[in-house]
């Protein structure tokens, strides 16, 4: 994997807002909604972004996606950037990157169909053959029966509309697909069914996904990496199977560690360490650490300095002056 070009690769990315109207001076309030992100995905693979509200996950998938400016770093997909791009160039991009989004209702218009749905994008892509032989083609392999075509969005179920908002982003037949907490929305029975749908996907089109999830469980099925994010920056990435059983950054451990076990046995059983305190507020961060205020194996120097990612092993990498201190789970 190493030796491929990366498909998508975010690069030191800065993602600001302004708060007020000062400008964006050394005056002025900003929200570090994204500071300083590094992060590769390659074709093929399903890369998991998980972390507590507010950490920036989805501001960087909008930065992915060109729906928010960069204060800083680059975003290049296939080798080209991508921050600056306008007119046809934003068109062609878009046609390669698509999106399904947390809420299915909200992200279909209530008075079309989800055949006018899909038809809408192939139309303003140019698909040059039969546009609604091709829409009822997407809705059944997104699981959905042909007569599904002329329903709106107030007559099928929650499970049912995201299976049109998935038919919806093929139908551009894209390289990548960004899932902003595509399943949280949905009961937990029809979450392991899109789930699976995407898995499915995945291996029938070669398709990469940026998923973000809060759920570590349907992370961790999903996905072959994850990146941890806090308060703007990504503090650990690994191989999924290997975050999960050795986990090297505090916060990743706790994140974790607050997963419920399946047996009750277990769970009555086991000690659980909450993390203290809540996260600081992205418009003033902690010096050094972002981390260091609820960390409780911090060194004297996390208050002051900025832990750089490094490789822990080489394929995972964890940003942590303590990381040698803290005991591997076998």
């Amino acid at each position: 994997m190493s030796n491929a070009s990366p498909l998508l690769e975010i690069e030191d990315t800065s993602i600001f807002f302004q708060v007020g109207n000062q400008g964006f001076s050394r005056n002025s309030n900003l929200i570090k909604a994204v500071d300083r992100v590094s992060l590769k995905l390659y074709k093929g693979e399903a890369v998991g972004l998980v972390g507590e509200s507010g950490c920036g996950k989805t501001t960087l998938a909008r930065g992915v996606l060109k729906l928010v400016d960069l204060t800083g770093g680059s975003i290049s997909f296939n080798g080209r950037d991508i921050s600056n791009l306008k007119g046809s160039n934003l068109k062609n991009y878009r046609s390669k990157v698509a999106a399904v989004f947390q809420d299915p209702f909200s992200s279909l218009n209530p008075r079309m169909t989800s055949g006018k749905t899909i038809s809408e994008v192939l139309q303003v892509h140019n698909y040059t053959g039969n546009i609604n032989g091709r829409a009822i083609e997407l809705l059944e392999l997104c699981g959905l029966q042909a007569r599904f075509f002329n329903l709106y969005p107030h007559q099928m179920s929650g499970g049912q509309r995201q299976r049109v908002c998935i038919a919806r982003a093929l139908a551009i037949e894209p390289d990548l697909i960004v899932c902003d907490e595509a399943v949280s929305a949905l009961d937990v029975s029809i979450q392991a069914q899109i789930i699976n749908l995407l898995a499915e996907l995945q291996r029938k089109l070669n398709l990469t996904y940026l998923f973000i999830g809060h759920d570590l469980s349907v992370v961790r099925h999903l996905c072959d990496r994850v990146a941890v994010m806090y308060l703007g920056k990504i503090v650990e990435q690994a191989p999924s199977e290997e975050l999960f059983s050795n986990p090297l950054h505090p916060y990743t451990r706790a994140l974790i560690d607050a997963v419920p076990t399946p047996d009750p046995q277990k769970e009555m059983h086991r000690t659980i360490k909450p993390l203290k305190g809540e996260p600081p507020s992205a418009m003033n961060p902690p010096t050094g650490c972002v981390f260091h205020p609820r960390c409780s194996i911090k060194l004297p120097k996390c208050t002051t300095e900025v832990p750089q990612v490094s490789d822990v092993p080489s394929d995972h990498l964890a940003a942590c002056f303590a990381v040698n201190t803290i005991e591997t789970r076998n």
